[in-house]
C-alpha cells in the first residue's frame, strides 16, 4: 500500500533529523553550529513532520481503521498515538522559540538541551511503535477488509521545502546517538501500553481471530 509505504519512508527520515536536531542542538550550546539552522529544524517539524506526516495518520490512516478494522474511536490505539502527537507537539512549541533564540543565555542553553532531549526520545519511542506496530498491523487488516489503497495528497510547496531542508540537516550534522533513549519493537514500547492501550491481541483482534489462538492452545 503506497501511503503505507510513503509513511514508512518518512518515519526514516524523521528519525534522522531527530539525530541531526541532537548534534545541532550540543553545537548551537557551545555557539559551534549556524543558529539560522534552528529555523530550518522548525519548519522541518511543524510542516514536514506535523502537517503532512501526521496530519495523513490522523486524518487518513487512523480513520481507515476505525472504518474497516473495528478499531474504536475513542480509545486504544487510534486515541493513544493522537494523543502522543499532542503531547510531541507541545513540548516541540516549548522547544521552537528556543530553536530560533539568539543570542542563548545560559538558561536558555540548558533549556534547550533538555527540551530537544525529551522531543527527540519521545519521537523516537512513538515512530518505533509505529514502525513495528501500527504500520505492519494496518496493511495487514486493511488487505483483510479488501481494502487496497488510502486516498493520498501531494506536499504542500512549503510541506515540500520542509523535507528538503530536512535532508539537508542530516547531510550537515551527524546522527547524534543517545544511550538513554528507549527504542525497540513491539507494543511494549510504546508508553501508552497498558495506560490508555492495551496491545495487539486487546485491541486489534476480533472474535475470530481470538477463537483461532484458543484452538490454537488445545
Amino acid at each position: 500500500m503506497k501511503l503505507i509505504d510513503d509513511l514508512r519512508a518518512e518515519h526514516e527520515l524523521i528519525e534522522r533529523v531527530l539525530g541531526s536536531l541532537r548534534t545541532w542542538v550540543e553545537k548551537r550550546v557551545s555557539g559551534e553550529s549556524d543558529p539560522r539552522d534552528g529555523e530550518a529544524f522548525v519548519r522541518f517539524f511543524r510542516e514536514f513532520s506535523g502537517s503532512f506526516h501526521h496530519g495523513r495518520e490522523e486524518n487518513v490512516l487512523l480513520p481507515a481503521l476505525v472504518a474497516h478494522a473495528e478499531l474504536r474511536a475513542k480509545s486504544g490505539p487510534v486515541v493513544a498515538l493522537i494523543d502522543q502527537h499532542r503531547s510531541m507537539e507541545a513540548t516541540f512549541e516549548e522547544m521552537a522559540p528556543l530553536l530560533l533564540a539568539e543570542p542563548l543565555t545560559p538558561s536558555q542553553k540548558e533549556a534547550l538541551r533538555d527540551l530537544a532531549t525529551r522531543y527527540s526520545r519521545a519521537l523516537w519511542q512513538h515512530i518505533d511503535a509505529e514502525s513495528s506496530v501500527l504500520l505492519p498491523e494496518s496493511e495487514n487488516r486493511l488487505a483483510r477488509a479488501m481494502v487496497r489503497e488510502l486516498p493520498a495528497r501531494e506536499m504542500t510547496p512549503l510541506e515540500a521545502e520542509a523535507k528538503a531542508e530536512g535532508e539537508r540537516l542530516v547531510r550537515t550534522y551527524p546522527q547524534a546517538f543517545d544511550p538513554g533513549a528507549i527504542r525497540g519493537e513491539g507494543c511494549v514500547i510504546c508508553p501508552s501500553h497498558g495506560v490508555t492501550c492495551e496491545g495487539v491481541e486487546r485491541e486489534w483482534w476480533n472474535d475470530w481471530e481470538w477463537e483461532s489462538f484458543g484452538r490454537g492452545q488445545e
